[in-house]
């Protein structure tokens, strides 16, 4: 489980998060949502342990994908995916295997990640948060770059994850991909938490947070296979 009590967060002089109780459990695939600006990534942040004055989560046990994560070394995509297990200590070779082998990068382990698409690299940098095994896993965007079969796969892989009794929360834009996926929708708007229910439920707040009158189709725009 992982959690933060409602403390307002303020960056730069300016409050980011008013009061948003949160919490998510073993089992359970959370996404974020919200407009641009609404402190997605702030209390996905916060729950990291990585805002001023906040006590770093263990590593071990929590993994964290950025926003945008790139690698800026040559290093092959079996190399970026081993980064996974130092905060173990080992270089367990099993882990990093069943990683490379759900992110679909068993035939680019040994390309440099300089030389693969946005895409594979967003892959890659997944490979090593799953390869550290983490009991609660959060993503910022992990599905930004790629194409809809891509990122429906991905959003597959997380559920399963969390169906196996990981603990995902994951920051979305694409409210059909969050209605499809998760297991919870959570909608944050100006720094508050506007709905926290299933997502057929929490969807039409989603919609008004975005400044969809009608609300969003309800058609996966790609189904993901069965």
């Amino acid at each position: 489980m992982i959690a933060w009590p409602g403390t307002p967060v303020a960056l730069a002089g300016r409050t980011v998060l008013h009061d948003p109780v949160f919490h998510a459990g073993a089992g359970e695939m959370v996404a974020l949502v919200g407009p641009n600006g609404a402190g997605k990534s702030t209390l996905l942040r916060a729950l990291a342990g990585l805002l001023p004055g906040t006590p770093p989560a263990d590593p071990r046990r929590v993994a964290w994908l950025p926003q945008g994560a790139r690698c800026a070394w040559g290093l092959t995509v079996a190399e970026i995916a081993a980064l996974g297990r130092i905060p173990h200590g080992d270089a367990d070779p099993a882990p990093v295997e069943r990683a490379l082998a759900a992110c679909d990068l068993l035939a680019l382990r040994d390309i440099r990640i300089d030389r693969l698409s946005g895409g594979q690299q967003r892959r890659a940098m997944l490979a090593r948060v799953l390869a550290g095994t983490p009991a609660v896993l959060l993503l910022d965007e992990p599905t930004a770059d790629l194409d809809p079969a891509a990122a429906h796969a991905i959003m597959a892989l997380l559920r399963g994850h969390a169906a196996a009794g990981a603990c995902v929360v994951v920051v979305l834009h694409d409210l059909a991909l969050a209605q499809h996926h998760a297991t919870r929708m959570v909608v944050l708007d100006a720094g508050r938490i506007t709905a926290d229910a299933p997502p057929d439920i929490a969807l039409k707040q989603a919609a008004a947070a975005f400044g969809l009158p009608h609300g969003p189709d309800p058609r996966p725009r790609l189904l993901p296979p069965p």
